[in-house]
């Protein structure tokens, strides 16, 4: 617990220093830098902050009563401590010092470990103490807080309880870099389920994106019957209500529900629907904290259609370069301009491929290669390649493990040094030799091979007059030879072209990591004035449907694990 030591009694008025939930004991630090810490006081207090490993820092609260200093910290460690003070002094204990990653996104994101093949067992034997977890309840708010109203979140050791409750793909992702990297590992966890892009970031970097305009618009219109005032009343009296409540020491809900700030859903335009109000409750509060990357898994709200999911690829190079640009200045520097971001490919969904390639009925595919190209679009970025996961019925599946060890890696590869395969083949070139066309990879690894036993059959081949066929696919070395004999002037290739490829023979490299799907051509993928918007269903589940784990190659890295 923080403990509070007041300086003044017999009745001397001292407004207290406080500081938010993601400075409390348990907390990681990142490691070698300047870390921000900041918190409230009154207008012109002094503030100081010391550590235990003789790093300190003074400020004077600002007329909001705002207060920031950066504490320098040394290389990995454990069992630090802080003292916050200023009329009081507020005890921070059990502080780590390691790597600290923000893990965001929408509720794929924050799909739990204990709700996940494998995870109950995995859970139960998650004791990490040098893994650590902070996770906020979902907020939004339609203006920028200077705090999360959630006051139960907390940094928690990984242990059974903790690991069971986060995140399965930030558990997986923390978890293998904590064991490779043998030194502590924070997670901060923000997500918040069935979110849009546009909520992630703050409006005014948006103004010339057509498509949030017309949200806006739309969503101002259809508010017009619900009185803004009504709903924040109501509200107030809401968090009257959880304030008490926790004042009490209630925690839970109900049995299986841990109790959590209010939120509006009415009028659309303080929703959670709304662009900027999840960046104001979800982001705004943590940053500049000290972290040396991100992870995201979003894109599901953004791709209901295509014209939407074509939108993506500006989007979240956006987001990316106003997070790093924000996170760099706020930090005064200390947060790299250029902070390692990975993010996570939409996974299958949908019945199984069965057309060479799908069109406007598969907006998924458009946000995978819209994905693919941040890559180039932004540096120091990363894209894991998740088609072998998914479910075909449930927009929730279960399969959450690979996506979180094919994070790690890609970490440990590209943030870390490690001389492992972070990533699987990667389309770099194509050549037409007469009757058919090869393609060239990087990030081969030890070698390109099928799924399993046999031939490649998810690549489909086209000439001139844009008709796709299913092509023959050879491997040779490092190349995949394509053709038809349908065509004697093959111009372009498509690979794992559709909602659901999952169940063809996908290509991998020896390390078990998969290609993404990609494309050869520049063909326009939708042309407003002849294609008409085909909006993604959402597949009914069958009386009895019980998901089931895919079959897939085995990841084949030494991670060379070193428990802390």
């Amino acid at each position: 617990m923080i403990g509070a030591i007041f300086l003044f009694s017999h009745g001397q008025a001292a407004a207290d220093v406080r500081v938010p939930r993601l400075f409390s004991d348990g907390m990681v630090l990142q490691q070698q830098t300047a870390n921000a810490v900041w918190g409230f006081a009154s207008p012109g207090e002094q503030v100081t902050v010391k550590a235990s490993w003789g790093a300190e820092a003074n400020t004077l609260a600002d007329a909001s009563g705002d207060w920031r200093v950066m504490l320098k910290t040394p290389s990995h460690g454990t069992g630090h401590s802080l003292a916050v003070s200023g009329r009081n002094i507020i005890k921070i204990q059990d502080v780590a010092i390691g790597e600290v990653w923000l893990c965001a996104g929408q509720s794929n994101m924050g799909w739990k470990l204990g709700s996940t093949f494998g995870g109950e067992e995995e859970a139960a034997a998650a004791i990490a103490p040098n893994f650590r977890i902070f996770v906020s309840q979902r907020e939004h708010w339609h203006e920028p807080l200077r705090e999360s109203r959630d006051r139960l979140a907390k940094w928690s050791p990984c242990n059974p309880e903790s690991a069971a409750a986060t995140s399965a793909v930030s558990y997986y992702f923390g978890r293998t870099l904590q064991r490779a990297l043998g030194v502590p590992v924070g997670i901060i966890v923000q997500a918040y389920a069935g979110t849009p892009i546009e909520g992630w970031m703050p409006t005014e970097i948006q103004k010339d994106d057509p498509r949030m305009m017309a949200a806006i618009q739309d969503m101002q219109k259809r508010s017009r019957r619900y009185p803004v005032k009504d709903a924040l009343e109501t509200f107030q009296k809401e968090l009257l209500v959880y304030n008490n409540k926790i004042a009490a020491g209630e925690t839970m809900k109900n049995q299986f529900r841990v109790l959590q700030p209010p939120f509006i859903t009415k009028p659309a335009t303080l929703g959670h629907q709304y662009p900027a109000h999840i960046f104001n409750a979800m982001i705004h509060p943590v940053r500049p904290y000290g972290i040396k990357g991100a992870i995201w898994y979003q894109g599901e709200r953004n791709s209901k259609n295509v014209p939407q999911a074509l939108n993506y690829r500006k989007q979240l190079t956006r987001l990316i370069s106003y997070y790093r640009s924000s996170w760099h200045e706020l930090s005064d520097g200390n947060v790299a301009p250029d902070f390692p971001f990975y993010f996570t490919q939409l996974p299958s969904w949908h019945a199984p491929q069965q057309k060479p390639v799908e069109g406007l009925e598969s907006p998924w595919v458009i946000n995978r290669e819209m994905m693919r190209l941040v890559t180039s679009d932004a540096t120091n970025t990363g894209m894991a390649v998740t088609i072998d996961t998914g479910d075909e019925i449930a927009l929730h599946p279960q399969n959450k493990k690979p996506i979180g060890i094919r994070h790690a890696c890609m970490a440990l590869v590209q943030t870390y040094g490690r001389n492992i395969a972070g990533s699987g083949p990667v389309f770099r070139k194509r050549t037409i030799q007469g009757k058919r066309i090869v393609l060239e990879f990087d990030s081969v690894g030890g070698g390109l091979v099928p799924a399993r036993p046999g031939k490649l059959n998810s690549f489909a081949i086209a000439g001139q007059d844009m008709q796709w066929h299913w092509a023959d696919a050879t491997i040779e070395g490092n190349t995949v030879a394509v053709s038809s004999p349908l065509l004697s002037h093959p111009v372009a290739v498509r690979y794992a072209w559709a909602m659901n490829p999952s169940q063809r023979n996908l290509l991998y490299n020896a390390e078990g990591f998969p290609a993404s799907p990609f494309r050869t051509d520049a063909w326009p993928l939708f042309d407003p004035d002849v294609d008409k918007i085909m909006e993604v269903d959402k597949p009914k589940k069958p009386d009895g449907y019980q998901a089931t784990d895919w079959q897939r190659p085995a990841i084949k890295v030494t991670l060379q694990p070193k428990v802390q």
